[in-house]
C-alpha cells in the first residue's frame, strides 16, 4: 500500500476530495449516508492499486492461480475488516472526526452483504480472507444476489421471510467491469455433425442471458496481496422487438424479467418446478460464467489451454458449481478443438471438490428432462462423463454401484460426478472426511483412495478476536506479544498463564464486559434487562433437525419443571438462540416457533424468570455474531454424532473462550482433542454407535420407560408452550430421525456438569483460557495452506512486498 494514505492529513484530502466529487459537498456538510460512501470510495481506491500489484506480480512470476467457486459468499460488513486489515483504522478514525462523525456511526450504517446463509458462505469468505493473507494469488465467483438469503422477523413467534434488500448500501463496494460481460445460453437444440474424426456441435435457437461481473475486492491482514470476488448480474441482452412491434408488450418484457430473476434472490424455494428450474439456470449461470472467464484470461496469457492444470485450480465448494466440470468440457471440445480424452484428462487435473454435508437432501440431484431441456449441451456432456466412468471401473476391475452411477433412472447426480471427475476430494474435518471416503463415495475411494483428503475447516480468526473482541486481543497482546496476530499457533503461548490468578481475573472481566455489551444489544429485542451474571448458554446456527435445537429445548423444559415443582436447583442460565430455517422446511420452523413460544412462558413466570431466559435474535448475520461470540460461555454443538460436517461456528465460540458442550460430531472432535477433553462437556453416542442403533431404534420405547422424558412431551403436547406442536411432538416419539430422545439423558447430564464447572469461578476460567490457547489451528490460515500443499500444488507469490 503507498504509504502516504498513513498520513492522516492526506488520508483526510482523499476523503474531502471525494466528498465534494460524488456530492458537491463539503466534508462538515456532507450526510453520515454520504462521508460512509466516499470513505469506502477511498478504501476502493486503495484497494484497486492494491490488486493491480498483486496481479502484475502473478503475471511476472507465472504463478498458477486459484478459482473458488461457491454459491455463497457470507462476507459480512467490509468497512472496519478492510480498515483493520489495512492499519487505516485510526488514521480513518482522525479524518473522520473532523467530519464531526464517529467511525463507529459508519459501521452501523453499512449492511451485511447478503450473499450467503450460513457457513458454507461465511467459510468461503474466511478463504478468500486467508488465501490473501497468506499471499496466495486467487478469486472467488459466486452470484450478485439482488436480495440475500432473506430478512428474518418473528412475529407472533414465527419466522416471517422479508427482502434482504442489501444492494443500496452495499454496492459501494463493487467496482462493474462491463467490458467483461460473458453470454450464458439457455434452452435450445444442439446439431451435431461430424466432418471425419471431428465431432462439431452447434448451439441453436437458444436463449441468452449476459453475465456482468461485479468485482469486490478482498483485503489480507497486515500483507500487500489483494485478491478478489467476482460477482456474476444477470440482464437479458435487450428487449425482444418482434412482440414489442406486434403490440405483445408484456411478452416483450418477459424475456428481460426472466433473466434478471436468476440474480435476484440466493436459493429460491423449489419444492415447485418453476423454483427447481430457477436454481439450475442459477447454479449454470455461475458456472458458465466463471468457467469462460477462467478461460478467457488463461487463453489472454499463454495462447492455448495445455497449461491450464499447471496454472489454474478451479475449486468447487460443494456441488452447487459442480456444472462448471461439464462447462470446461464444453469449452474445450466445442470451441477449442480437443479431443474427448484431452479435454477429460484437462477437466480432471483442474478440479477439485470439497464435500460439505451428508445430508440427501443437499446431494444435489436434477431430473433428466429438466436438465437436458434447460442446458442440452451440458447434459450431452454429462452422459458421455457417465460412459467414461463405466468405461474406466470396467477397465479397473472395479465394481460400480447403483448409487455411484451419475445417470439413474430419471435423476442426474451431482455430487457423483464431482467423486469421479475431480483430481481431489476433500471432507472438512477428521470424521467427516473418514465418512466421505469409507460411506457416502465408498465404491469411488476402492478405486480412487489416495484422491480422498481432510482439511478441517479454519476462521478468519482476527475478525472474531481482533475486531470483535479488542479487550481479549489486548490480553493476549501483553501476555504472548504480537505475533498471534500474523500465526493464529502463537496463541499458545498463553497456557504459559493458566495458573496465574490476575490473568484469569482480567479474562473474566473481560468476558463480563462482553456479557454486559450483548445484554444491552440484546434488550432491543426481549424489552427487559437480561442478568449479565447469568450463564450465557449460545446456540446459533441454521435450523435444522439435525442441529438438534430441540433437544436444547427439552432439556431447558426438563429443568423448568424441576424448578417449579422443587425437585432441583439451577444456575442462573440465559439461553440465546439465533439462526433461520429454510422457507420451504416446515419442521425447522417449527422448532423455531418452539423456540420463541419457550422463552415466552418463561418471561411470564415468575418463578423461574431470574433462573432461566431464552432469548431469540433475530435475523442472525455475520455483524450480529460479532457481538454474540465474545460473549458466550457455553457453546452448544448438539448434532447427532455423523451428521455434521464440520461446523465453524463452534471455533469461533471457542476463540473466544467459551467452553463446549458438544457430541464427537464433526470438528468437535478435533477441538475436543485441541482444548483437551477436560475443557470439553462431552455427551452423547458415537458415530459407530448410531450406525448400530439406527435399525432398531424406537423412540416411543424411551418415551414409555423414562417418565422424566414422557413429562417433557405431554407437556409440550398439551399446549403449555402456547400453541400446538403436537406434529413435532409425535414426530420425536414415533420416528425422531436424529435420536434426539436417545441423547437426551446424556446431554441432561452434561449440563449438570456445566453448572458443577461454573461454579468454580476459577477453573471455569481455566477452562476457558485453554480454548482460547489451543484454537490457534482453526484458523483460515491454516487451511488454506492444507489446501495449497495438498491439493491445489500453489505456491504464495515470492516477490510481492509491503
Amino acid at each position: 500500500m503507498d504509504q502516504k494514505y498513513l498520513k492522516p492529513n492526506r488520508f483526510y484530502v482523499e476523503l474531502e476530495h471525494k466528498i465534494r466529487k460524488l456530492y458537491g459537498e463539503t466534508p462538515t456538510s456532507a450526510t453520515a449516508q454520504q462521508v460512509y460512501k466516499a470513505l469506502c470510495a477511498v478504501v476502493v481506491d486503495i484497494l484497486d492499486e492494491m490488486h493491480q500489484t498483486t496481479n502484475r506480480v502473478t503475471e511476472e512470476e507465472g504463478a498458477k492461480e486459484v478459482y473458488y467457486l461457491s454459491m455463497e459468499f457470507l462476507v459480512g460488513k467490509s468497512l472496519r475488516n478492510n480498515l483493520c486489515n489495512l492499519g487505516l483504522e485510526d488514521v480513518a478514525r482522525d479524518a473522520i472526526n473532523v467530519c464531526g462523525i464517529s467511525l463507529e456511526q459508519l459501521y452501523d450504517i453499512e449492511p451485511d452483504a447478503g450473499l450467503g446463509n450460513g457457513g458454507l458462505g461465511r467459510l468461503a469468505a474466511c478463504y478468500l480472507d486467508g488465501l490473501a493473507t497468506c499471499r496466495y494469488p486467487a478469486s472467488g465467483y459466486s452470484i450478485l444476489y439482488q436480495y440475500g438469503i432473506f430478512s428474518q422477523k418473528i412475529e407472533n413467534k414465527r419466522q416471517i421471510e422479508l427482502p434482504d434488500n442489501w444492494l443500496p448500501g452495499g454496492r459501494v463496494w463493487l467496482t462493474e467491469k462491463r467490458d467483461e460481460t460473458v453470454e450464458v445460453k439457455f434452452g435450445g437444440e444442439i446439431l451435431e455433425q461430424w466432418y471425419g474424426h471431428y465431432h462439431h456441435a452447434e448451439h441453436i435457437n437458444y436463449d441468452t442471458v449476459l453475465a456482468v461481473p461485479y468485482d469486490m475486492y478482498i483485503s489480507a491482514y497486515d500483507s500487500p496481496c489483494v485478491n478478489k470476488l467476482r460477482l456474476w448480474r444477470a440482464e437479458s441482452p435487450g428487449i425482444d422487438m418482434e412482440s414489442f412491434n406486434r403490440g405483445d408488450y408484456a411478452a416483450a418484457m418477459l424475456k428481460n424479467s426472466t433473466a434478471e430473476l436468476i440474480s435476484k434472490i440466493l436459493y429460491p424455494n423449489d419444492n415447485q418446478i418453476d423454483g427447481k428450474l430457477l436454481r439450475l439456470r442459477q447454479q449454470y449461470f455461475l458456472s458458465c460464467a466463471s468457467v469462460q472467464d477462467i478461460v478467457s484470461k488463461h487463453l489472454e496469457r499463454y495462447g492455448n489451454l495445455d497449461l491450464l492444470p499447471e496454472k489454474v485450480a478451479i475449486h468447487i465448494n460443494d456441488t452447487h458449481p459442480t456444472l462448471a466440470i461439464p462447462e470446461l468440457i464444453r469449452i474445450l471440445l466445442d470451441e477449442c478443438g480437443y479431443g474427448w480424452d484431452e479435454a477429460f484428462s484437462i477437466a480432471r487435473r483442474t478440479f477439485a471438490y470439497t464435500n460439505h454435508t451428508l445430508m440427501s437432501e443437499a446431494l444435489e440431484k436434477w431430473g433428466k428432462d429438466l436438465l437436458k431441456t434447460a442446458i442440452p449441451r451440458i447434459y450431452e456432456i454429462i452422459e458421455e462423463i457417465d460412459k467414461t466412468m463405466i468405461r474406466e471401473f470396467e477397465s479397473a476391475h472395479c465394481e460400480i454401484r447403483e448409487d455411484m452411477r451419475i445417470l439413474s433412472g430419471n435423476e442426474i447426480r451431482m455430487a457423483n460426478i464431482c467423486a469421479f471427475v475431480c483430481h481431489s476430494v476433500n471432507g472438512v474435518s477428521k470424521l467427516h472426511s473418514d465418512i466421505v471416503r469409507d460411506s457416502l463415495f465408498s465404491g469411488f475411494s476402492k478405486k480412487d483412495y489416495d484422491k480422498f483428503c481432510a482439511v478441517t475447516n479454519g476462521i478468519a480468526y482476527r475478525r472474531w478476536l481482533l475486531q470483535g473482541n479488542p479487550e481479549l486481543t489486548n490480553l493476549i497482546d501483553e501476555i504472548c506479544g504480537s505475533e498471534f496476530k500474523h500465526d493464529a499457533s502463537q496463541l499458545s503461548k498463553l497456557m504459559a498463564a493458566k495458573d496465574d490468578l490476575k490473568v484469569l481475573q482480567a479474562l473474566a472481566a473481560i468476558k463480563h464486559n462482553n456479557k454486559e455489551r450483548l445484554a444491552q444489544y440484546a434488550k432491543d429485542f426481549v424489552h427487559e434487562p437480561i442478568d449479565p451474571n447469568s450463564i450465557f448458554d449460545i446456540q446459533a446456527k441454521r435450523f435444522h433437525e439435525y442441529k438438534r435445537q430441540h433437544l436444547n429445548v427439552l432439556a431447558i423444559v426438563r429443568k423448568y419443571l424441576d424448578i417449579i415443582s422443587g425437585q432441583a436447583e439451577y444456575l442462573p442460565r440465559t439461553y440465546f438462540f439465533g439462526g433461520k430455517a429454510a422457507p420451504g422446511y416446515a419442521m425447522a420452523k417449527q422448532i423455531l416457533h418452539m423456540v420463541c413460544c419457550l422463552g415466552d412462558v418463561l418471561e411470564k413466570d415468575a418463578r423461574t424468570k431470574d433462573l432461566l431466559r431464552v432469548v431469540f435474535l433475530p435475523d442472525f448475520r455475520v455483524s450480529m455474531s460479532e457481538v454474540l461470540m465474545p460473549a458466550a460461555e457455553l457453546s452448544e454443538q448438539i448434532s447427532l454424532a455423523g451428521t455434521e460436517a464440520s461446523g465453524t461456528g463452534n471455533m469461533k465460540l471457542m476463540l473466544n473462550g467459551a467452553l463446549t458442550i458438544g457430541t464427537l460430531d464433526g470438528a468437535n472432535v478435533e477441538i475436543r482433542e485441541a482444548a483437551g477433553a477436560e475443557n470439553f462437556f462431552l455427551f452423547g453416542m458415537t458415530k459407530e454407535q448410531v450406525q448400530a442403533e439406527k435399525g432398531s431404534y424406537s423412540p416411543h420405547n424411551i418415551y414409555a420407560s423414562n417418565a422424566r422424558i414422557a413429562e417433557v412431551l405431554d407437556f409440550i403436547d398439551q399446549g403449555h408452550l402456547g400453541d400446538d406442536f403436537k406434529e413435532l411432538v409425535a414426530n420425536l416419539k414415533y420416528q425422531d430421525p436424529y435420536m434426539v430422545l436417545r441423547d437426551f439423558d446424556s446431554y441432561f447430564e452434561a449440563q449438570k456438569q456445566t453448572d458443577l464447572a461454573y461454579s468454580d469461578v476459577a477453573k471455569w476460567n481455566q477452562m476457558s483460557l485453554a480454548n482460547i490457547a489451543n484454537a490457534g489451528i482453526f484458523s483460515a490460515d491454516r487451511s488454506v495452506r492444507d489446501y495449497a500443499n495438498m491439493i491445489w500444488d500453489v505456491q504464495p507469490l515470492m516477490t510481492l512486498h509491503d
